[in-house]
């Protein structure tokens, strides 16, 4: 089995535990992911996003900074079995080479500061795809949608072929997206609003606008995105709860449209999926709902592939 997954947030946690004192490091921890999971269960690439919170750091430019420092240096620790990539050729010779592939994103926009030459600082480190907000209305995108500033980031974030990320935004930022992006957008960790009504999720209409855009949403594995109501005070993660948001995506907007975007390390609460290795219980899950075999390997990685085949190209 072949996994590719849009988004993680295993180095925020590992940089925060290493600023505590904490010596884990990305070829093995406690956390969701780590490297020798990853590869006891098939990937071929992981999305390593580069989370700041905006509330509570003093300088969210070089708190972005110092991770995309950190998580290069574990990286180049275990080069024979993993590389950054930033390109489609790069994530096609690694997996040649049985290695994996490391794609560096950035989930809060606002570490821009609102200045492009940031975002092309970011482009030129590495970051191969963006969010423009996370829980905070910024200079980019509130709640009433985009705001100059983000339309502004959204045609540079193109011209440079860095992938807008809706994950996080408002309807109405979604809208704007959509209304403005020339090329695919991505929803990297994204649910259906139908099975579950948080705000977070998607409407069937915005799966719709993704897949027509040629997009791929990543399913969130978070039990909150996954269920409308707790058990005894819980939002558990099921496999089969996951497999209902990726058979309704589907349904909606195509088979083309759906990926994996796991959020491990970005959230808490019980789950059956417990770490990374453990994606072999949702394959069975899908197996035994009678998913194709062509159908498997487009959700758990050809998707996402053919969305840097078309975006990641070494030259626009």
């Amino acid at each position: 089995m072949s996994i590719i997954d849009m988004h993680c947030d295993t180095v925020s946690e590992l940089y925060s535990r290493r600023k505590q004192g904490l010596v884990e490091e990305l070829s093995s921890n406690q956390l969701c992911v780590d490297l020798e999971r990853l590869m006891k269960a098939g990937y071929i690439l992981q999305n390593f996003a580069i989370f700041t919170d905006i509330g509570k750091e003093e300088n969210p430019f070089q708190c972005a900074k110092g991770q995309i420092d950190f998580i290069r240096k574990e990286i180049n620790k275990n080069s024979d079995k993993i590389r950054e990539v930033k390109t489609i050729d790069d994530i096609l010779e690694n997996r040649k080479a049985g290695r994996i592939s490391a794609l560096l994103t950035l989930e809060e926009g606002e570490v821009c500061g609102g200045k492009e030459e940031k975002l092309e600082e970011f482009y030129n480190d590495g970051i191969r795809m963006m969010t423009f907000c996370w829980n905070y209305d910024n200079s980019l995108a509130t709640k009433a949608g985009l705001t100059e500033k983000g339309i502004s980031f959204l045609a540079k974030m193109e011209k440079l072929g860095m992938i807008p990320d809706v994950s996080h935004l408002s309807e109405a930022g979604f809208y704007d997206v959509f209304r403005y992006a020339k090329k695919p957008f991505v929803a990297s960790h994204s649910n259906a609003a139908t099975l579950c009504g948080h705000k977070r999720n998607l409407s069937d209409d915005m799966i719709r606008k993704i897949a027509e855009k040629g997009g791929v949403i990543g399913i969130n594995f978070y039990g909150l995105f996954l269920e409308n109501k707790p058990r005894n005070g819980v939002y558990y993660s099921k496999v089969s709860r996951i497999a209902d948001h990726i058979f309704h995506m589907i349904q909606v907007g195509g088979i083309s449209c759906v990926g994996l975007g796991s959020d491990f390390d970005g959230f808490s609460g019980e789950s059956e999926l417990t770490d990374c290795s453990k994606l072999y219980l949702l394959e069975r899950e899908l197996k035994k709902r009678g998913i194709l075999e062509s159908e498997l390997d487009a959700v758990f990685y050809k998707n996402i592939l053919n969305l840097y085949q078309e975006t990641l190209r070494n030259n626009w």
